[in-house]
C-alpha cells in the first residue's frame, strides 16, 4: 500500500472517530486513463480539521465532487491541476469543433508536403531544378481587423490566420537561388484594374552548397524596381504565384491549428500523468 493511500486511510479513520460513525466505506477501483476523462470517486469530508490555506496547496482531500480531471479513482491532483485539465477538456472540444480541415493534405498545388514539428517543407521537382519552400508556423497567427462600419455591439472576433515568412529555394545542381518572402500587411486595393501582390520579396541570395552566414544577401526593398518585378515573375513561373501563396496560407493555418490542439492535448496528458 503506497504512502498516499496510508495517509488517506488515516485521515478517513480520524473523521470516522470524531463523527461517531459506525463504519466508513471507501472503494477504489483502478481504471485506465482515457481521453474521454473517466470520472473517479474520491469523497472525504473532513475539511474542518484541515487548515483552509494549506489544504488548497496539497492533495485534494476535501473533494466533495467527483474528480473529472481524468485521473480515475486516484485523485492525485492539486486544485490548480484539476482546474487546468477541466478547462483544457472543454477547450480541446471547442477547438476541434472549429477545425475546418480535419485531415491535412499531403500535397499543395503540386508541391509535396513534409511536416517536422513546427517546420513545413513543400517540394516540387521540375525539369532541371527543384523548387523548395520552407516555413515555420510558430508565432505566425494573426486576426483580421474589425470592419470600420461594424457596430461595437455587433462586432465578432474574426478567424485566426497563419501567415508565415517563407523561404523559396530554386536549386540547380549545387547552386541555389534563394528568396525570403513574407505576406504584405497592406490591405488589398478595391480597384479592379489594379493588380496587387499579397506577398513580397524580403531578401535574395545566391550560393553554392549549404547556406551560411558568409553568403551575401540583398534586401528586396533596395532592388531596382524593374529587377524586383522580373524576380516576382520568375517566382510565378516556378509556381509561387499569389494564388499559390494564398493556398500556402490556408495550409499553414490548418497546420498551425492542428499543432495547437496537439499542444493542448499534450499539456492535459502531462498534467494527468503525474
Amino acid at each position: 500500500m503506497s504512502g498516499l493511500v496510508r495517509t488517506a486511510h488515516k485521515v478517513l479513520q480520524t473523521c470516522v472517530k470524531n463523527s461517531s460513525l459506525a463504519a466508513g466505506i471507501v472503494s477504489r477501483t483502478q481504471v485506465p486513463v482515457k481521453r474521454d476523462f473517466t470520472r473517479g470517486i474520491w469523497h472525504m469530508s473532513c475539511s474542518k480539521k484541515m487548515d483552509s490555506t494549506s489544504s488548497s496547496s496539497i492533495l485534494l482531500h476535501n473533494h466533495s465532487n467527483t474528480c473529472s480531471c481524468g485521473c480515475g479513482l486516484k485523485a492525485l491532483h492539486t486544485k490548480g491541476e484539476r482546474e487546468l485539465v477541466e478547462f483544457l477538456t472543454e477547450e480541446i472540444v471547442a477547438e476541434r469543433k472549429s477545425q475546418k480541415v480535419k485531415t491535412l493534405p499531403t500535397e499543395v498545388d503540386g508541391f509535396a508536403v513534409k511536416g517536422d514539428g513546427a517546420e513545413v517543407t513543400l517540394t516540387k521537382q521540375m525539369k532541371d531544378e527543384i523548387v523548395r519552400i520552407t516555413f515555420n508556423v510558430n508565432h505566425t497567427v494573426d486576426t483580421e481587423d474589425f470592419a470600420d462600419d461594424t457596430q461595437p455591439e455587433k462586432q465578432e472576433f474574426s478567424e485566426m490566420h497563419s501567415k508565415p515568412q517563407f523561404e523559396v529555394d530554386l536549386v540547380r545542381g549545387d547552386t541555389t537561388l534563394g528568396f525570403t518572402c513574407s505576406f504584405l500587411q497592406e490591405p488589398p486595393s478595391t480597384n479592379a484594374e489594379e493588380y496587387n501582390d499579397i506577398f513580397g520579396i524580403d531578401e535574395v541570395t545566391l550560393h553554392k552548397g549549404e547556406w551560411n552566414d558568409k553568403v551575401y544577401a540583398v534586401a528586396g526593398d533596395v532592388l531596382d524596381g524593374y529587377l524586383y518585378d522580373l524576380l516576382m515573375n520568375l517566382l510565378e513561373e516556378k509556381g509561387v504565384s499569389n494564388e499559390f501563396v494564398q493556398k500556402l496560407a490556408d495550409f499553414s493555418t490548418a497546420y498551425e491549428h492542428t499543432a495547437y490542439i496537439n499542444l493542448l492535448e499534450g499539456i492535459s496528458k502531462f498534467t494527468i500523468g503525474k
